[in-house]
């Protein structure tokens, strides 16, 4: 009896000793696999949709994606399929003197300077473990990306919008 009771509490073990593997998969040592080159003719990419955020970020932003995500985006494909891409410029905003003068207010703001540019990779079997996309972070528009330390929270705060396959932009026609 004794034997059987071994033998259940590993059968039952296994399952959760390998679930708890699954996420290492694709990672090197612990860490989650990432983005480190810029895809190239991104700035050629269609938009689909701008983004302004306030706070510290003081932040303007056109987001952009290659045909395999625009295709999804305009059809409403969820999961988006492997091979699409998306890239979210950023620049600080700035007030547009030049304009102002014109409204006789200041109330028009352009991009200032870039502050960075990220992307999502779709490949559900190079990224499994990051819910099949890739992250990337570069500064400014330098090509060398971001330290993997400041990419340990992308992953993670994309996890709360499962329902959107973890990307937060929508579609603006």
């Amino acid at each position: 009896m004794r034997r059987l009771t071994v033998l259940l509490a590993v059968v039952v073990a296994i399952p959760g000793v390998v679930a708890c593997m699954v996420p290492a998969l694709g990672q090197a040592d612990g860490e989650a696999v990432f983005v480190d080159k810029i895809p190239s003719g991104y700035r050629d990419w269609s938009v689909i949709s701008v983004a302004h955020e306030e706070g510290n970020l003081k932040s303007l932003g056109a987001v952009l994606g290659n045909d395999v995500a625009i295709k999804a985006y305009r059809e409403g494909t969820l999961p988006f399929p492997d091979g699409a891409i998306i890239a979210a410029l950023h620049w600080r905003h700035v007030p547009s003197e030049e304009n102002n003068k014109i409204f006789g207010r200041s109330q028009s703001f352009v991009a200032g300077a870039p502050t960075n540019v990220q992307f999502m990779v779709k490949d559900s079997k190079k990224y499994a473990s990051t819910g099949g996309w890739g992250f990337g972070h570069f500064n400014g528009r330098d090509d060398k990306p971001a330290a993997k330390a400041a990419l340990k929270s992308c992953f993670p705060c994309h996890q709360a919008n499962k329902a959107h396959d973890l990307v937060f932009t929508r579609y603006s026609p």
